[in-house]
């Protein structure tokens, strides 16, 4: 919420307009005082690495009155404040649309008690409204991801983590219960995040009998040398009957069914805490300016929109709507119809339940459809977090299907060397929450190895290609789609997925493993302001990786606060250097007396970062001094993150039933066919969807001699930072959204 507040007050100050806090939420509003005090730009210094919510927030009885309202409207009136920006949950949004509806009626009865005079009235005449939703159960319909639901899975994981080590030690049984009252979404995302044995939402209550199905897969995983269990639980779970189902009863069950050691962890207010992760600080930035542009053109016969998030792209939802949809979410899990309630969470949560669905359950050999194909994955490039998850997704998704999985080490160059054996269900247990790669990752290029490459396909039989890795990947698929030509062993479907830290691969906005990345770099950059802001006065030089791809020194440098951001992408001279000095020097004037600039690694060869340390020592002279900090491997490393593990293992899945169905479509006479363009695709994510793109065709959107996209969406976001740093500058506003009805997902009509 904080980094929401800050973007709402910079961007306002940065359009003209007068900001200002209301303390305590609408209590505030109804107290007025010193509860609603101007803004300035330094107030909100230093807030973004700070959890909950700097200006406080509290649950109000007395706006809910009449009266209340009355005394809301009175103090804003004072003050001549017409424009609100809420950042709330359902609640706080629809108090806020009945504060507007009832608006003029208000200022009628301030005027005849003599409150306020006609033109007072008049001038405050229309009250304009911007939700942004702020709420860690992501139960707000129209929107993929709420401020805080990220933050909140972080939390979450980190703890399942830690459970997992001791519960493999113990041979234990955890039921862990993450908050959700009415909505799974937590719930079902960190169960696909660890790879729990068994999860319970309030949308999908298990069926009658559920007691037995569950104790049975428990102690199959038990036989199958899974030392540990994994149990999570929405802490609004129910059954079928819309009866509760409790963490300690499901304990009762396995102790009494099994008998196995069997803990319950509570997670409770742990979630809500801690520092935000880079995700949510980048979402309530871009909400936040957004919302500031909603709020400049709303206009009397707009209705009240919320900013949100679909796929990658800002959008503006009209609020009642998206409210009347979030509540009969509930009335239709009341009437105990829930998979009209998964339709109305939307289709990201949709997508999480069904990907849960198939990856969860472990049928017998028997039970499997049998394909008779056989399918390698394999990594290459450099290591990215969430690359074993996307295996792990891959091999079961995989397994399924009826195809036989193969795992490749170590790459093309693994490949080449025979370095491929058949990998199983178990195998790929607890894969998720590793970092790096499993299998092993190198950047070789096939093109030198062709002949014995096609020679492996042969002895194995391989039918597919499942390529996981950043632009090494990309080129490799290249040559193979090139190679079909002279080697017909390559005319097999073919797929890659983007992992990269780098995120520089073209067809797709996000890329797996750059989350993680920026999550390292926040992290560190979070501790350097906090040592700058003791010394006082110091400027931190902070150089991080990515090639030639800005996306981590600009992203991260929006989510950490930077003051500047130097990437090759965006060419910069001695003069931008020089005005970057003075504008640090205009800053040690104020209270905030500390600076942070990202330098992407390649963003000029000339001005190194050794180079624009010395630069800015010298011109700093006597006003701060100057350090450097080289992030270097750190960025690469480290558990991944919820959004990686899940971008991963959603991905790989949907890629392994694009390969079911070209294989289906390419098999003839006995053997498997495949030379067309859309048989060698990249699967990647382009705004609001995934999209499976040719990588012949993705070759006139890649500049080969810098290994990046030629069009790369996140420029967009770098004037937001250097708004956000005070910099004049232009922004452009063609990208940010227009107010469109909330689509309703209607059942398909069977066919």
């Amino acid at each position: 919420m904080n980094a929401a507040v800050r973007a709402v007050v910079r961007m306002g100050i940065y359009v003209g307009a007068k900001v200002y806090f209301i303390h305590e939420g609408y209590q505030g509003m109804v107290d007025g005082g010193d509860n609603i005090e101007e803004a300035s730009w330094e107030s909100v210094s230093s807030m973004l690495q700070v959890g909950g919510t700097v200006i406080g927030s509290a649950r109000c009885k007395e706006f809910r009155s009449h009266e209340g309202r009355l005394k809301a409207a009175h103090q804003l009136v004072k003050r001549g404040i017409t424009n609100l920006c809420v950042i709330g949950g359902d609640g706080s949004l629809t108090g806020a649309n009945l504060f507007r509806e009832e608006w003029s009626g208000l200022l009628e009865e301030l005027v005849q008690q003599s409150l306020i005079d006609e033109e007072a009235a008049q001038n405050n005449s229309e009250l304009h409204i911007v939700g942004m939703v702020g709420s860690i159960d992501n139960d707000f319909c129209g929107t993929d991801m709420t401020i805080g639901t990220d933050s909140a899975l972080h939390r979450i994981i980190e703890v399942v983590d830690a459970i997992m080590t001791t519960a493999q030690s113990h041979q234990r049984t955890f039921v862990l219960e993450v908050m959700g009252r009415h909505c799974g979404y937590l719930a079902l995302v960190s169960a696909l995040a660890c790879g729990a044995d068994w999860v319970l939402i309030p949308e999908m209550p298990p069926e009658d009998g559920w007691e037995e199905h569950m104790c049975q897969k428990l102690s199959e995983n038990r036989a199958d040398k899974k030392r540990l269990n994994i149990i999570i639980v929405a802490e609004g779970a129910i059954d079928c009957h819309n009866k509760p189902i409790t963490s300690n009863h499901i304990k009762e069950l396995v102790v009494s069914c099994l008998g196995f050691d069997t803990r319950v962890t509570i997670l409770g207010h742990v979630q809500r805490g801690g520092t935000p992760s880079a995700f949510d600080r980048i979402l309530a930035s871009r909400m936040g300016v957004e919302a500031v542009l909603a709020l400049l053109e709303a206009s009397d016969s707009t209705p009240a929109c919320v900013v949100s998030l679909c796929g990658n792209q800002a959008v503006r939802l009209p609020l009642m709507e998206c409210v009347q949809m979030t509540q009969d979410v509930q009335k239709s899990m009341d009437e105990k119809n829930f998979e009209e309630a998964v339709r109305l969470r939307g289709r990201s949560f949709e997508n999480n339940l069904n990907t849960y669905k198939l990856l969860s359950y472990h049928k017998a050999d028997s039970e499997l459809p049998n394909s008779s194909f056989n399918v390698a994955v394999l990594n290459v490039g450099a290591p990215a977090a969430g690359m074993n998850a996307a295996v792990r997704s891959a091999v079961r998704v995989g397994i399924t299907e009826g195809h036989k999985m193969f795992a490749v080490n170590d790459g093309f160059e693994g490949f080449y060397k025979g370095q491929i054996k058949e990998i199983k269900w178990g195998d790929v247990a607890g894969w998720t929450g590793q970092g790096g790669s499993i299998l092993g990752t190198k950047r070789t290029l096939p093109a030198k190895h062709l002949d014995k490459i096609a020679e492996q396909i042969r002895i194995h039989n391989i039918n597919a290609l499942l390529v996981i890795g950043g632009f090494e990947a990309f080129e490799c698929l290249l040559q193979l789609y090139e190679a079909r030509t002279s080697h017909e062993d390559f005319c097999i479907p073919m797929c890659m997925l983007p992992a990269t830290i780098s995120n520089n691969v073209p067809g797709t906005d996000l890329s797996i493993g750059a989350d993680t990345s920026l999550n390292a770099i926040v992290e560190t950059c979070d501790r350097i302001k906090q040592s700058a802001s003791g010394t006082k006065r110091r400027v931190f030089i902070i150089e991080t990786m990515g090639g030639y791809c800005g996306y981590l020194a600009s992203v991260g440098g929006l989510a950490a606060g930077a003051d500047t951001v130097y990437i090759y992408e965006e060419p910069f001279n001695i003069r931008d250097l020089q005005s970057n000095v003075e504008h640090l020097t205009e800053k040690m004037k104020t209270g905030i007396q500390r600076g942070l600039v990202l330098r992407n690694e390649n963003s000029n060869e000339n001005f190194t970062t050794d180079f624009i340390c010395q630069l800015y020592s010298e011109e700093g002279k006597g006003v701060f001094d100057c350090r450097k900090n080289v992030l270097g491997h750190m960025q690469q490393g480290g558990a991944p993150s919820p959004f990686d593990r899940n971008f991963g293992t959603k991905i790989a899945a949907k890629a392994i039933q694009w390969i079911s169905r070209k294989l289906k479509e390419s098999y003839k006479d006995g053997k498997v066919f495949a030379n067309t363009e859309d048989t060698a695709c990249l699967l990647g994510m382009r705004r609001r969807t995934m999209a499976f793109q040719p990588v012949v065709q993705l070759k006139d959107e890649t500049d080969f001699a810098h290994r990046i996209p030629k069009e790369q969406w996140w420029l967009k976001l770098h004037p937001l930072m250097k708004i956000l740093a005070k910099y004049k500058t232009s922004y452009d506003v063609s990208d940010s959204g227009q107010l469109e009805p909330v689509t309703r997902i209607r059942p398909k009509k069977a066919d």
